[in-house]
């Protein structure tokens, strides 16, 4: 999952960053309106936490902006604007959530959940590809029955790939949409999780080659041939 967090405070921008990724989220950070527009217009967002008294322009503007343009991505707005008009305002705007400053981590994080299980809601909660089985609501991964314990990333990494099985996807796209803005496509951290992803799932179904390198291209999940 990635999140934008559209933030000027920079003390709750890092508080917002280390625990989002804690959690398991790829996390972008617009400090501006002007660059959370720009980050809008090239990057896909699973949800956006944003401030409303910004720099340049403010949140209801790209807010505004988000749904003029049919952008469907879930929004908390997170704003020390306390009045009811405001709440109002951005709910009527296309906020999906309006939490009011201070506030705690754990709600936060909570709401984030919460808008994420709605949004998924209608879609499959557990992946099967052959023996292989994804359960998306747990974040649990298991082969044939039979549990394998991976850590965040590695279960980001395999879950993108089987949801675009048998399609080549790029260091740049992994990097895009299972780490951050801020990670290095020409790094060996991908190469470093997929090898360690691929020797996990090899010792659970003898198979080498769910998970194919090509060689200049990208990575390959060429599903489960076991059955």
């Amino acid at each position: 999952m990635r999140l934008l967090i559209v933030e000027d405070e920079a003390d709750i921008v890092h508080a917002l960053q280390r625990g989002l990724k804690n959690e398991g989220y790829a996390v972008d950070v617009a400090i501006d309106g002007e660059e959370a527009l720009e980050f809008l217009s090239v990057n896909t967002y699973d949800l956006l936490v944003l401030d409303i008294n910004l720099p340049g322009v403010d949140g209801f503007y790209i807010l505004e902006k988000l749904r003029e343009s049919d952008i469907n991505t879930r929004v908390i707005i997170v704003s020390a604007n306390r009045e009811i008009e405001d709440r109002i305002k951005g709910l009527d705007l296309g906020a999906n959530d309006y939490l009011v400053k201070p506030f705690d981590f754990l709600e936060l994080t909570a709401r984030i959940r919460a808008l994420l299980r709605r949004e998924f809601a209608s879609k499959p909660s557990i992946i099967n590809e052959g023996k292989l089985s994804i359960d998306l609501s747990k974040h649990k991964v298991t082969y044939d029955d039979e549990a394998i314990n991976l850590t965040l990333k590695e279960y980001s990494l395999l879950k993108y790939l089987v949801q675009n099985k048998d399609k080549i996807i790029s260091s740049e796209e992994l990097i895009n949409h299972v780490w951050d803005e801020n990670a290095d496509p020409f790094t060996t951290v991908i190469r470093v999780h997929v090898y360690s992803l691929r020797k996990k799932l090899t010792a659970v179904s003898g198979n080498e080659n769910m998970i194919k390198t090509i060689k200049g291209v990208g990575y390959l999940f060429g599903g489960d041939t076991s059955e």
